[in-house]
């Protein structure tokens, strides 16, 4: 039930047209169509698709909550200037329509290639299917209708001691650490107030979605909603928050373990800068170089690229009080090799996920990023999506 688990809401999913085969819209709502506080992040892009500026605009607009959500996959609707707009404020009059619901109330979300004009007739023609198919047990065909190169669903459940958190995402390219990264639909029965919902996404997302670097790509139409119905009655706030994490945090994960091409998921914690700030883009100077990634996909210890990056990064760097470690394994110190165990780094990195720390000895700046390889599968995925 995943993002209709959380009573109120309602979700379907279907084939349009706007892929050739596989499911390519979908709709979550709430059962009673009576709109609920609903908070967002989006992407930083100075590109953003006509769907996040329409989001951006209508949570200002009408106070911030949202009756429904019309996604539709396999085209941004980015790059598509004043038409797109237009095409996106027509998903949300359409859907308004077969729900009964103000277009005031209804948001928007697209996902696929960059620069090509929605099918407007396909999506226009499925968009009163969708609201017939609403129900509690939609939830899986809409986390299928959100999805693009993805290989799989990503869907989650959190239940509290008086509420529940669902959720879903997509999400396997086009990803770094520069908003939350990816398309995300949580829900909650939880009544919370709106100022303290968005500050618990924001920081979720910080958390988890922001630490995910599959290729250094920030996407136009990164979005991440959290939506409450309030039917449980107040939920106690660190708990409500810790939920919001543990769901955000099993997405970001699915998603890595899903990224194309992928074969090894690296947590890498850059520790010892001379602030967090700094650490974050030490460990995203690691994190997007080619030749690490290359590296991981080898299962090669090379450490030396990975000094090389945040040398390279702009951050405080001085080689002679950094120490680097493979799954806790000491390989390098002061910038140079140490005498190590080989063989256990080695093991270490045949697993599909291991770690790494690359320590500057500087201050007490810490940051963690998810990292992933870079071989074959990614460049033929990326080589023919236009």
């Amino acid at each position: 039930m995943s993002v209709t688990a959380a009573e109120g809401f309602v979700a379907s999913g279907l084939h349009a047209g706007v892929k050739r085969r596989r499911y390519d819209m979908a709709l979550l709502a709430t059962e009673d169509r009576k709109p609920v506080p609903a908070v967002a992040v989006f992407t930083q892009n100075k590109f953003p698709a006509p769907p996040v500026q329409l989001d951006r605009k209508r949570l200002a607009e009408n106070g911030g909550q949202a009756a429904a959500i019309i996604v539709n996959s396999g085209n941004a609707n980015a790059g598509t200037g004043a038409a797109g707009m237009a095409d996106a404020e027509a998903m949300t009059a359409a859907a308004g329509e077969a729900l009964g619901v103000d277009k005031a109330d209804i948001l928007v979300c697209s996902t696929g290639i960059i620069g090509t004009p929605l099918p407007m007739d396909a999506i226009l023609g499925a968009t009163p299917k969708l609201a017939k198919k609403l129900s509690v047990d939609g939830a899986g065909d809409a986390a299928k209708g959100i999805l693009t190169t993805d290989h799989k669903s990503k869907e989650v459940v959190i239940r509290g001691s008086t509420f529940t958190i669902g959720g879903m995402a997509k999400g396997c390219g086009m990803i770094a650490p520069n908003m939350a990264t990816m398309l995300a639909f949580l829900t909650t029965d939880a009544e919370v107030p709106r100022h303290e919902m968005q500050r618990i996404l924001a920081e979720a997302s910080d958390r988890t979605f922001n630490t995910l670097n599959v290729d250094g790509a920030t996407s136009t139409n990164d979005t991440a909603f959290l939506l409450a119905s309030g039917r449980r009655g107040r939920a106690d706030p660190r708990e409500f928050a810790d939920a919001v994490h543990r769901a955000c945090e099993d997405l970001t994960f699915q998603m890595a373990r899903d990224a194309e091409g992928m074969t090894k998921m690296a947590l890498l914690r850059v520790t010892g800068a001379a602030s967090d700030a700094e650490a974050r883009i030490a460990a995203k100077s690691i994190a997007e170089n080619n030749l690490v990634k290359c590296s991981w996909y080898g299962e090669d210890p090379y450490w030396g690229r990975l000094l090389a990056a945040a040398g390279s990064a702009g951050v405080a760097f001085e080689p002679e009080r950094t120490s680097v470690a493979y799954g806790g394994i000491v390989v390098s110190r002061e910038g140079t090799s140490v005498a190590h165990d080989a063989d256990a780094v080695r093991a270490h990195m045949k697993q599909e996920q291991f770690q790494i720390e690359v320590a500057l000895g500087l201050g007490s700046g810490c940051a963690q990023v998810i990292g992933i390889d870079l071989g074959p599968g990614y460049i033929k995925e990326n080589s023919r999506t236009s």
